[in-house]
């Protein structure tokens, strides 16, 4: 599973609220798999790693395109994670291999498919990490990487950086690092030559657009289920309950609408 590290900040701040992260499936994350899947294609008897694989989304509907006869090793940090993977799986999908490691260290390769939808902005050091990932792939193979574009969830960031108090050395600073994006990587373009720096080659990177209207419960939601849960997670519930109630006040004083916009890339790893 490679070298045990400290733990992210984002996986602590999910400590008992990993729920939250599942409510927002049929929101934002089965969409952005199911598109990402489209573009992936896994085929049957395939062997395919499914890197921050979550609770499934995009890793199940691969391991029933690959079949029986294929492999899906499907690796992601957060073990409760993996466990409502492993139980929405059940015993239907023997091929998928749901597990708790570090994708950044995965020692296995040789895969005719890696794929990772919305995980690399959470490496310590992206441009290695992904470098890792491609060096998963077998020669020939291929990678497939989404990640959020420009604009995206920034107006739940915009929101939030209003709501927090300014003087809680509870709460992280809020700043331009903390945005969803990967600096020069963040345009169709940009991206496609960022993963070819990495080690890919033939890259094409699209640009999938979406918006979602924005009502108080549906955007408190998209705080506590994503990583942007990390700036309330070391406050008592009657100091998070002030913030969320600044931060649902400040709905309406802008547009009541959130980018879910995604870059997503398909490239190659050359041949020897």
């Amino acid at each position: 599973m490679g070298d045990v590290r400290a733990e992210p900040d984002f996986i602590t701040s999910f400590r008992g609220g990993w729920e939250a992260f599942a409510e927002l499936d049929e929101v934002i994350w089965n969409p952005i798999s199911r598109a990402t899947v489209l573009r992936s294609q896994p085929r049957f008897d395939e062997r395919v790693l499914d890197a921050c694989a979550g609770d499934g989304a995009s890793a199940l509907p691969t391991a029933e395109l690959v079949g029986p006869g294929g492999v899906v090793d499907a690796v992601d940090l957060a073990e409760p994670l993996v466990e409502m993977m492993r139980e929405r799986a059940g015993e239907r999908m023997p091929q998928l291999r749901p597990q708790v490691g570090d994708v950044t260290t995965w020692p296995y390769t040789g895969y005719d498919l890696v794929q990772c939808v919305l995980g690399i902005l959470f490496f310590e050091d992206p441009a290695a990490g992904t470098r890792h990932l491609v060096e998963c792939v077998r020669p020939g193979g291929r990678a497939v990487f989404t990640v959020w574009a420009t604009g995206a969830m920034d107006r739940i960031g915009e929101l939030l950086a209003e709501a927090l108090p300014t003087d809680d050395e509870r709460v992280p600073s809020f700043d331009d690092a903390r945005r969803a994006t990967i600096v020069g990587a963040d345009t169709a373009g940009n991206f496609a030559h960022w993963l070819t720096e990495r080690g890919l080659a033939e890259v094409r990177a699209e640009v999938v657009p979406r918006h979602l209207d924005l009502d108080p419960e549906l955007a408190w939601r998209l705080v506590l289920g994503t990583g942007f849960r990390a700036f309330i997670g070391g406050l008592d519930d009657e100091s998070r309950e002030a913030v969320r109630e600044r931060y649902v006040a400040g709905l309406s004083r802008g547009p009541a609408t959130v980018d879910l916009t995604t870059l997503i890339a398909v490239g190659h790893r050359p041949a020897d």
